[in-house]
């Protein structure tokens, strides 16, 4: 026995006025597009995102990762390998891997790939053997499902071959339903071996009965070779801790047969143990190491290995994607798909943010508007904790750096430390930038006035006698046509509450008294937006499940909002956050949405004909 230490504007309009998180313009005309029915989402679109660094961000709106869990495969015959991520149970990412000439990309395809029914993990494997690739899955709760490929190698279709896979004796296959297990052919005799990882650290091993066709298990042992992967610090001794884990094989070596990595719940790192046998002879009987073996990986744990030769230089490159374990999982919310090439020199990391996009975390919160005054807008993104700070959150700002209009995220706002910001932004002032005012997950709300540059330093005064209630989202608009930024607050008792802006165009002064404008369920975060056309400001209002929208129905003071209704847009994310502006100005409302996994989702509407 072994042990080891074990991610409006609407159109150029007259009346200047904010949304949750953003300033925009409304318009006396119907939106060209309506809302939502005409709007899409779009992952990569023709504006670009880049980092402080100024390296392009691929897939800047795709919402970020929190746990991915990822697997490479040829899927359409193509000869290059497609990307499948798993971030929710049952809900499984495809991004296709284009070639065009001598330059290839992966593209965003769908999040519900074939709406194929995956419980907590998937596993491609030619479980057949046909040439293409079939799919097993969990079957809740802790049974294995599978599908086979009755396509082609460039077609794939799915059917269901069984709901739960049975031993040649017709009792169920148990697999931990924490845990990721895999398919593959272990001693090269043709008979497929499935292994499955057990949560105390042992590994249980079946082997198909058949050459061909859908596999038939027959169980060998609970105890493969020994194994049993313990403690959490990767060395012989140490407490006896094991838990969640995902195995994976790979030949890494290029001796021609599988090594075995192992990702443990109470493990820092990936453990590698090596196949000293042979293809015919298997043999694992090693201690496990750490891997990169030259510069190993470290993370919060429960990591899960992808191999795939994405370099194209014919070795297996390393991609992980880390899970969250028993080390801080706050520190992976953000960085957590890693890629590591593998060189003439060995494993070489090239980003640990690898296909999710612009990523601050976890629960983002987004602003849009004018912070630099220049009439172009900028973005601002919060997360709830900050993975590399740990103790407060951070407000990062994304601005224009060319005629291009290319969105550069900057560093953080020079803010008091605190838990969950949500920005608000609208000129409070009348000096033409956007100022700023701050919720945040104790309720307090602050004020910021923008130095003219996106710079920001607190005011006092405006919002001293107010509170907003816990994990206060604010949001700024003219909502009682007196012609001064009112503000709106959303919190985790899903109270949505007005509070009326008694003062001018250049001194804000917020009533202490404030109108509740709705009571929903759970946690809200209203944005401003004259959704209809009508020259009203409706409230867009992000919740727990997705976006309602309230209309306004006329009424100025107090405002009077109809019933909320549900918004039916394809990948709104968990804790939604939205806001409305032009991004790429070309007069038209996108909308933005942050969410629980720490990046932003954009919806565009069709752009106007000609241009």
């Amino acid at each position: 026995m072994r042990r080891v230490l074990a991610f409006v504007v609407g159109l150029a309009g007259i009346l200047l006025v904010g949304c949750a998180g953003s300033s925009q313009s409304v318009s006396s005309e119907a939106p060209s597009a309506s809302f939502p029915d005409d709007y899409q989402r779009v992952v990569s679109p023709s504006l670009e995102v880049i980092n402080a660094e100024g390296a392009s961000i691929p897939h800047p709106f795709y919402g970020g990762f929190n746990t991915p869990r990822p697997q490479f495969v040829d899927v359409d015959g193509d000869d290059d390998s497609d990307l499948f991520v798993q971030e929710r149970p049952g809900q499984l990412a495809f991004f296709e891997h284009v070639t065009e000439g001598d330059s290839s990309r992966l593209v965003w395809r769908t999040d519900h790939y074939r709406d194929l029914e995956i419980g907590e993990w998937y596993r491609f494997a030619d479980l057949d053997q046909d040439g293409v690739p079939d799919l097993l899955t969990e079957e809740p709760y802790s049974h294995l499902r599978a599908y086979r490929n009755v396509g082609t190698s460039t077609a794939p279709a799915f059917e269901l071959h069984a709901d739960t896979l049975r031993t040649v004796e017709g009792e169920p296959i148990f697999s931990d339903r924490q845990n990721i297990p895999n398919v593959t052919d272990l001693g090269c005799d043709g008979r497929l071996d499935l292994f499955l990882g057990r949560l105390d650290g042992t590994i249980t091993h079946y082997e198909s009965t058949k050459t061909e066709g859908m596999p038939r298990f027959a169980h060998v042992t609970d105890t493969f070779e020994g194994i049993k992967i313990v403690g959490e610090t990767g060395q012989k001794s140490g407490p006896s801790l094991h838990g969640a884990n995902t195995l994976t094989f790979a030949d890494v070596d290029d001796d021609g047969d599988s090594d075995l990595f192992w990702g443990d719940f109470f493990e820092p790192g990936l453990l590698l143990i090596e196949n000293t046998g042979s293809c015919g002879n298997p043999v694992l009987s090693g201690e496990p190491e750490r891997f990169p073996t030259s510069n190993p990986l470290l993370t919060s744990g429960y990591n899960a290995p992808a191999f795939t030769d994405w370099s194209g230089n014919g070795r297996p490159d390393l991609f992980v994607g880390v899970l969250g374990g028993s080390n801080d999982s706050n520190t992976s919310l953000a960085d957590n798909f890693y890629f590591y090439e593998h060189t003439a020199d060995g494993y070489q990391l090239r980003t640990r943010q690898f296909a999710g996009g612009l990523d601050v975390g976890s629960e983002s919160t987004v602003a849009l508007g004018d912070i630099q005054g220049d009439g172009r807008t900028d973005v601002l993104v919060a997360n709830k904790i900050d993975p590399g700070k740990g103790e407060t959150s951070l407000v990062y700002p994304l601005t224009p750096t060319d005629e291009a209009g290319r969105l550069q995220k900057r560093s953080p706002l020079d803010l008091p430390d605190a838990y969950h910001y949500a920005p608000a932004l609208g000129d409070l002032n009348g000096d033409g930038s956007d100022d700023l005012i701050l919720g945040t997950w104790q309720g307090g709300l602050s004020y910021h006035e923008n130095e003219g540059d996106g710079t920001f330093d607190a005011a006092h005064g405006a919002l001293d006698k107010l509170s907003g209630g816990s994990n206060v989202v604010p949001a700024l608009g003219d909502v009682t046509g007196n012609g001064v930024l009112d503000l709106v607050t959303g919190t985790s008792s899903g109270i949505l509450t007005l509070y009326r802006n008694t003062g001018t165009e250049t001194d804000p002064d917020f009533a202490s008294e404030g109108t509740v404008l709705a009571e929903l369920d759970g946690r809200v975060a209203p944005t401003l937006y004259d959704a209809t056309g009508e020259g009203r400001l409706d409230l867009l209002v992000g919740t727990d499940d997705g976006l309602l929208l309230l209309r306004n129905q006329g009424r100025s003071d107090p405002p009077d909002f109809a019933a909320a209704t549900p918004i039916d847009l394809d990948g709104i994310p968990r804790n939604a956050t939205p806001a409305v502006g032009d991004l790429n100005g070309n007069g038209l409302p996108d909308l933005v949405v942050g969410g629980k996994r720490g990046g932003l989702v954009l919806f565009q509407p069709p752009s106007r004909s000609g241009e």
